[in-house]
């Protein structure tokens, strides 16, 4: 057993470490400046087309697809890199042209899309010269039960006929986001899981409409285009628009989701890093009672705590990413459950108690702790609430063979 990186991994782990700290982490000041400056513009501010620009340059670019339209590496050679790109969430990964929802989107359009539709769609969202919005929960329904889905996408003649409402369609309020991913019942008669299909629809496609932003507990991510509600009024869109195939929606929202819950573990744990990082530097600092708070038996057992949980979950997740690389992400489900559970719920911890660290500047936006909490409660839902995963890891429990 061999836990070191073998050397393409560490090379570009180094380069992304290097650019994050000598170009990404300065620039999050001039983010927030750009965004304050233009209130009501959902675009990428300019700081992140300079960011893209030299990662580009750099060569951290696509990292997270494999095969040939990405930089071919495995989960396992992405892992590392992807984690650092979690010390700074809300610039790293748009940088680096590997944020969600556009990761998984290109992840499908890459590995179920036809030629056309990747001349389209997938090659300008390599380039960064359009982002998209993955168009999957509703309102109206419990989506965790992706069964429930109430979106219609009739056929009439040679076109899809789309009516229904999303939200939590992440980056759908940027101007950029120019192709909507759309899940909808198009046989309510078929099979419970081959009911549903995907259908790729422009934004501009008449019948569509933005309806407003969302917020995560009062941030509304513009810097990654935002959460959006959209309706979907009569939207008409080519035959050849569906992914996949007709009634194939269940399984390719699977195959997205797979790799989509691993990134987020792994940049959870940069944010995480970045948290202690930031503890280290308040606690050395600051002094309560005539002593360093890195003095106060609490903090430090609190630290200690931190770093078993991370260690012991970065090696969870390594594990998961290898599976997913030699077996398949089928395969590898049990271990993807379990750290999309145990991942997000041991940052949040560890993030909550960095904020106890910095009393009241922890909760103000003096300090990206707060933003980093919001972040990692809200992966407990997105992708699946821990619920659900906690219910289909139980039964997979039940049927695994007994050790002798």
């Amino acid at each position: 057993m061999d836990f070191a990186p073998d050397e393409r991994t560490r090379e570009l782990t180094d380069q992304a470490r290097a650019f994050l700290a000598g170009h990404v982490l300065p620039a999050e000041p001039v983010l927030h400046q750009q965004l304050a400056a233009e209130p009501d513009r959902w675009s990428a501010p300019p700081v992140v087309r300079e960011l893209q620009e030299k990662a580009q340059a750099a060569g951290l670019w696509n990292l997270f697809l494999p095969g040939a339209h990405g930089a071919g590496l495995s989960q396992l050679q992405y892992a590392p890199i992807a984690e650092l790109t979690g010390h700074s969430p809300q610039l790293a990964p748009v940088a680096m042209n590997c944020a969600a929802p556009d990761t998984g989107n290109m992840e499908l359009l890459a590995q179920f899309g036809t030629p056309a539709q990747q001349e389209r769609w997938l090659h300008p969202l390599l380039r960064a010269e359009i982002r998209s919005a993955f168009c999957m929960t509703e309102p109206g329904v419990a989506s965790s039960d992706a069964t429930q889905i109430a979106t219609r996408i009739r056929r009439e003649g040679d076109e899809w006929v789309i009516t229904g409402r999303k939200w939590w369609s992440t980056g759908a309020m940027s101007p950029d986001a120019r192709l909507l991913i759309v899940m909808g019942v198009t046989d309510p008669d078929a099979p419970r899981h081959r009911q549903q299909s995907m259908v790729l629809v422009p934004r501009e496609t008449e019948g569509v409409q933005i309806v407003r932003p969302l917020t995560v507990f009062g941030y509304d991510d513009r810097d990654h285009g935002g959460h959006a509600e959209v309706a979907f009024d009569e939207v008409r869109v080519p035959a050849d628009a569906v992914l996949g195939g007709a009634g194939e929606g269940f399984a390719i929202a699977q195959a997205r989701l797979g790799p989509g819950r691993i990134h987020h573990c792994m940049r959870s744990l940069g944010a995480a890093e970045r948290a202690l990082d930031l503890v280290r530097e308040r606690a050395t600092a600051r002094s309560t009672f005539g002593r360093p708070l890195a003095e106060r038996g609490v903090i430090r057992e609190w630290m200690a705590e931190a770093r078993i949980q991370l260690e012991a979950l970065r090696l969870l997740v390594l594990k998961t990413a290898w599976l997913m690389d030699t077996v398949g992400n089928k395969a590898a489900m049990t271990e993807i459950q379990a750290i999309k559970i145990a991942v997000p719920r041991a940052v949040q911890e560890i993030l909550d108690r960095a904020i106890q660290v910095f009393g009241a500047a922890g909760v103000s936006d003096e300090v990206p702790l707060a933003a980093l909490w919001a972040g990692a409660r809200a992966l407990r839902l997105a992708d699946g609430p821990d619920e659900v995963h906690l219910s289909s890891l139980g039964r997979a429990e039940f049927r695994r063979a007994p050790v002798l």
